[in-house]
């Protein structure tokens, strides 16, 4: 379940993508290779445009978990190699050192900077208590700005006497004065708030430059995301999004871009129209702020703008026109005429450039999921790229009209080569209303389509979010156990424009459903589906979409449903993102609950008849485990068919673990191989 931008993990794992060299094909994917297969992350070009240093992700089967470390690379692809332990690489202006994050002292994350000449020393600057997070250096190499947590005290006065000698006396109790105390992947999240600090380069005491009841960093859902940070080009200043308001917790997609001056730490707020104002990138001019929002609405979706506005605040201008699209990762053109910035559009995501006069013309074309982390003054650009059979590596290209993308990391080959992977194809069809809807067909290797196949419907969460067209290993997984699979982006999607986005407002689930339908009937039309072994599944947003499905009709063989919500009024106040679940629909509960329960697939309960099997992180804070166990408990009371897996050490989702996430894929298998024909379940009153 996310908020209505992407504040949340992801619901299906994609993994970002590499060149398959077409050699000997011996064998489909395994399961295990799931534990082979490597992330490359955030590349950054060096100043001089020679060199790349990335994140690199793989699996310790040890420890269950994924690891990074940083690999640089020369643009020209020689000399690949580990660099050191640690993750989010910068280098500094000149070129001559990076900043980034590792595990230091005292415990826990800290920043650390390393000399790229041949002797390569490494200091640790930082020892501060509190994780560092968002590094940026300062232009002239001497600083480097970082957000962290400033821990509040209660002001409670409770006098409590003291515990006698060896006694073993519980914890006082955890004081919440917050609508958002708790975050998923996070926990219970200390009193506190996020500020702005510096810290000299070569190490020293880091200097606040914000304080109070507030944080720095836009939380239009209420939750802690990344915050965008950008030094003005002489220094004096930084910009930042946030909500500088004591109620900023309450105020429901607010946020505002600020300038703080570093000599006297004065703040100036820059946008001052209401909305989800995010993301300030200066121009290298220091005259001008690109940044992203719209004027507040209270509808569930509504794509980004791209504005330019004064440094002082004033002629705040729209330049994305009539694009329709999210923009995101906006880097200015190094001669100030304009904005370049990725977009997702129909599955894909590519590279655009707007002019700060108007209009926006794309850079990169194609079906693929395309970043765009750092971009030189040469007008160079690095990213990671990935395509439906190509998992993600870093690339470079030219900021040039159509210009051509060189693959600079190649991660998955030795485990890719010998596998034959399923075939993926788009499909465009049209919905109970003449909607037309875009989904994929992954087909299992050595596809046949004279043959018939089972097939699964893949549900996407959020609700506002896109399948995309780069390489998932869950699917190409199914495939291999020969399975059909079917991706959809039905509407309340993203990458298709506001009014198809907000299509579920005040209504949701609603026609997301007919959409999803249609693309069954579409594909079954075909000849090549076994029509008794249809079979659905989806976490969170696709959670509550599969429980809704099997609610409303019983043509599936067997429902695994994930990470759901089933209840919208008992949702609303207990997940982290309660600002989001509070404005899920236009009136409160408290004034309207039919509207709520009218929405809830809990309500549709009695009309299930599919073996339903259940699946939620029992640390789950966005869509509880107690929506879960309402479902699990009615299920049972009806005789259905019923199974509910927990697991361990898991927030939302059920993959965040390696071990999980193959489970996750043996465990839905296993449920539907269990029933390959309709059931019959009599359902008790």
């Amino acid at each position: 379940m996310r908020g209505p931008r992407r504040i949340a993990v992801t619901a299906v794992f994609l993994i970002a993508a590499i060149a398959v060299t077409p050699a000997v094909a011996a064998r489909s994917l395994a399961p295990a290779d799931y534990l082979d297969m490597e992330q490359v992350l955030d590349p950054q070009l060096s100043p001089d445009g020679t060199q790349v240093i990335y994140t690199r992700r793989y699996v310790d089967t040890m420890s269950d978990k994924w690891v990074s470390s940083l690999w640089i690379v020369n643009t020209d692809r020689s000399r690949h190699r580990f660099l050191v332990d640690g993750s989010d690489a910068r280098w500094s202006p000149d070129g001559r050192r990076i900043a980034y994050l590792d595990d230091g002292e005292p415990e826990g994350t800290q920043i650390f900077v390393r000399w790229m000449d041949g002797e390569g020393a490494t200091s640790q600057i930082t020892h501060v208590v509190e994780a560092p997070a968002n590094i940026l250096w300062s232009p002239d190499g001497r600083r480097i700005a970082f957000t962290a947590l400033v821990p509040s005290k209660d002001n409670w006065k409770v006098e409590v006497p003291d515990a006698p000698e060896g006694a073993k006396w519980t914890k006082p109790p955890r004081l919440v004065e917050h609508m958002h105390y708790r975050q998923d992947r996070r926990g219970f999240l200390e009193n506190g708030f996020n500020h702005l600090f510096v810290v000299p380069a070569d190490g020293g005491t880091p200097r606040a430059l914000t304080e109070g009841a507030w944080n720095v960093g836009a939380r239009p859902s209420g939750i802690v995301d990344d915050v965008t940070l950008s030094w003005t080009p002489d220094g004096r200043e930084i910009l930042f999004d946030g909500l500088r308001a004591e109620d900023a917790d309450t105020r429901y997609r607010e946020s505002h871009v600020y300038a703080v001056e570093l000599d006297s730490r004065a703040i100036r707020q820059i946008t001052h129209r209401k909305g989800p104002w995010t993301a300030p990138v200066v121009s290298p001019s220091g005259k001008h702020v690109a940044f992203v929002g719209f004027d507040w609405t209270a509808q569930a979706y509504k794509a980004d703008e791209l504005y330019v506005i004064g440094i002082d605040g004033s002629d705040a201008r729209q330049i994305s026109g009539d694009f329709d699209r999210d923009p995101s990762s906006l880097h200015w053109a190094a001669d100030g005429r304009g904005v370049y910035f990725t977009a997702e559009d129909r599955g894909s995501r590519n590279v655009y450039f707007a002019s700060v006069q108007g209009g926006v013309r794309p850079v990169t074309t194609g079906v693929q999921i395309l970043s765009l982390n750092s971009v030189g003054t040469n007008g160079v650009a690095v990213g990671v790229r990935s395509t439906p059979q190509r998992p993600g590596d870093a690339v470079t290209f030219k900021l040039s009209r159509n210009a051509a993308v060189q693959q600079l990391t190649d991660v998955h080959s030795d485990i890719l080569a010998d596998v034959t992977l399923g075939g993926v194809e788009e499909v465009w069809y049209t919905s109970k209303d003449g909607t037309r809807v875009q989904g994929w067909l992954v087909q299992p290797p050595g596809f046949d389509p004279q043959q018939k196949y089972p097939l699964i419907l893949h549900i996407h969460g959020g609700p506002h979010s896109m399948y995309g067209v780069g390489f998932n290993f869950s699917f190409q997984d199914f495939a291999a156990k020969g399975y059909l699979v079917l991706y959809t982006n039905p509407r309340g999607s993203t990458g298709y424009g506001t009014a198809f986005g907000n299509a579920i407002h005040d209504a949701y689930p609603s026609v997301d459903y007919d959409d999803l339908m249609a693309g069954v009937d579409a594909i079954e039309a075909r000849g090549y589906v076994d029509p008794a072994r249809l079979y659905v599944t989806g976490v969170s947003g696709g959670g509550v979409l599969s429980s809704w499905i099997i609610g409303h009709n019983n043509r599936f063989a067997a429902a695994a449903v994930r990470a759901p919500v089933i209840n919208w009024i008992s949702f609303a106040g207990n997940t982290d993102i309660a600002a989001w679940g509070y404005a899920r629909f236009e009136k409160p509960f408290w004034e309207n609950p039919q509207k709520w329960l009218d929405h809830s697939p809990l309500m549709y309960v009695k009309n299930v008849r599919t073996p339903t099997l259940l699946m939620t992180g029992e640390l789950d804070l966005r869509t509880p485990m107690g929506q879960t166990e309402e479902y699990y408990q009615a299920l049972k009371t009806l005789g259905v068919p019923v199974a509910m897996l927990r697991f361990h050490e898991e927030y939302h989702g059920t993959g965040s673990k390696p071990a999980n996430f193959i489970r996750t894929q043996q465990y839905i298998a296993s449920w539907f191989d269990r029933y390959p024909g309709p059931a019959a379940v009599t359902t008790r009153r």
